[in-house]
């Protein structure tokens, strides 16, 4: 029975003018995103919020178009300030033609506002698709807007209600010469909504230059970015893009501690999440997919590692300039759950040495105490990286970088390897180790009342050897745990 406990102890473990790209200071300053916590405090992940306003046939489509195409790889839905117009009175159709569309009253922006409302808390809402026929919003079906990473929001006056400017993180205005805009509203309103020439110019002339002149130009001022001939600029629309991958890239955490690294997230990386997070999913399937997300957390975290630069002779002759590998490199596992991990650092890293230790948790938030632990000897001169799937509270994890810390000199890097890791177990590891490099695949929403990370993946341990429906440990998971194997 003394193996027993053995194993009982293991699964307790566990503002410049240049390129016609204009910056003030406010670009990126606010951020809308907050601490993730539980579903149940009532915080969502938010989206990231552009706007995208400027004159009528500027070219607003086209650069929204632009950035949803280069931002193919994340979640992005546009809504169109169009949409939200109010339906005419009957007493307004008789009189339609001297109806000022291009004024702020003609929006119903508290519509708009409670649908982004529902959007930026994770729900979905349908919104209206407004007929300029009929001038009214109820003809055809709503159009249904589901939950996303980037909310595009496009429209003439889009800047004008301060409550609106108050949920964008990114606001771009779309500057055209007044000439062109024209020549592309009379293409525009002639070929697809029948109108005739003389009609879009009785309407430009009464309507439209005066509303932008009053209304549209005066909110340029609120633009942290101006974009000079719109769809056509794409230097510009190419830094935005980049601007937005920055930021969605980075966790609220990663603002918080410069040494927590969370790999960037593709739909690849979400769908093997989605696997291995589903409680149907076989074993096969599991260890299948956590091994790719694994090999991901693993390369990303050498990466991290020093490296020096290092010329080489290709086969045709030419002297190619690269970088060599760094060689003092040993990894950690914490049994039993790191030893998943291994193959992985083995893999990437031809006959490293790997070391083990075994941590016993009394509780789920009680004291930790070190019951094994097998290093390499000259583990002070080498680069460790420690592999353990889940942080949760952090409490295994400070126990080996307190071993590690003292048998490692200050100078060298010590990079915690993890799969999945709770908000509480960053802040608990960073500020006792600022110094470790923390890499990871996610940041779960947070802790449950058991300490358990969610939504998590259950006991990654059992899952991934197997375990998890056995009343008994397999004798070689025993065996493995007495030899620190």
């Amino acid at each position: 029975m003394g193996s027993k406990s053995v194993v009982d102890m293991i699964e307790a473990s566990s503002g410049a003018h240049f390129s016609g790209f204009h910056m003030d200071g406010s670009l990126g300053a606010r951020s809308n995103g907050q601490p993730t916590t539980s579903a149940s405090d009532g915080i969502y992940n938010q989206p990231f919020v552009i706007g995208v306003a400027g004159g009528a046939a500027s070219g607003k489509t086209t650069v929204c178009d632009m950035i949803i195409q280069q931002l193919h790889d994340q979640r992005v839905v546009l809504v169109n300030q169009d949409s939200f117009y109010f339906n005419l009175t009957e007493e307004e159709l008789k009189r339609v033609h001297e109806y000022n569309f291009d004024h702020p009253d003609a929006f119903d922006n508290d519509q708009l506002l409670s649908a982004m409302e529902k959007l930026r808390q994770g729900k979905a809402v349908d919104i209206p698709k407004y007929d300029f026929k009929s001038y009214k919003s109820d003809v055809f079906p709503a159009r249904r807007v589901n939950p996303s990473d980037v909310i595009i929001l496009e429209g003439i006056l889009i800047f004008h209600d301060p409550r609106i400017r108050e949920l964008m993180n990114m606001k771009i205005f779309v500057d055209t010469d007044a000439d062109v805009r024209l020549a592309r509203r009379i293409r525009r309103d002639t070929g697809e909504k029948g109108r005739d020439i003389a009609t879009v110019l009785d309407q430009y002339s009464k309507f439209v230059k005066p509303a932008f002149d009053d209304f549209i130009l005066p909110t340029k001022k609120y633009a942290d970015i101006i974009i000079p001939r719109g769809g056509d600029n794409h230097v510009a629309i190419d830094l935005i893009v980049q601007h937005i991958r920055t930021k969605l890239g980075q966790h609220d955490l990663c603002k918080i501690y410069p040494n927590l690294y969370v790999i960037q997230s593709t739909f690849q990386i979400r769908g093997m999440h989605t696997l291995i997070r589903d409680s149907q999913t076989t074993k096969h399937d599991f260890v299948f997919y956590a091994d790719r997300l694994i090999r991901l957390v693993v390369e990303h975290g050498l990466g991290h590692l020093p490296f020096t630069e290092k010329q080489v002779i290709t086969p045709t002759g030419s002297v190619y300039t690269g970088v060599d590998f760094c060689k003092r490199l040993c990894g950690v596992s914490v049994v039993r759950s790191g030893e998943s991990m291994e193959n992985a650092l083995r893999a990437c890293c031809k006959g490293i040495k790997i070391g083990k230790i075994l941590i016993h948790r009394e509780g789920d938030n009680g004291q930790n105490q070190l019951i094994y632990e097998k290093l390499p000897k000259d583990i002070a001169d080498r680069h460790v990286l420690l592999l353990d799937p889940i942080l949760g509270t952090g409490l295994s994890d400070i126990n080996c970088q307190t071993i590690l810390r003292i048998l490692c000199s200050s100078q060298l890097i010590v990079c915690l390897i993890v799969f999945l890791q709770a908000p509480q177990g960053v802040h608990v590891v960073c500020k006792k180790f600022p110094r470790i490099k923390i890499v990871t695949s996610e940041i779960e929403t947070g802790l449950n009342e058991d300490f358990r990370v969610i939504p998590g993946m259950g006991e990654f341990g059992d899952r991934y050897f197997g375990t998890d429906d056995d009343d008994e440990p397999p004798v070689a998971a025993t065996a493995a745990a007495k030899n620190g194997s």
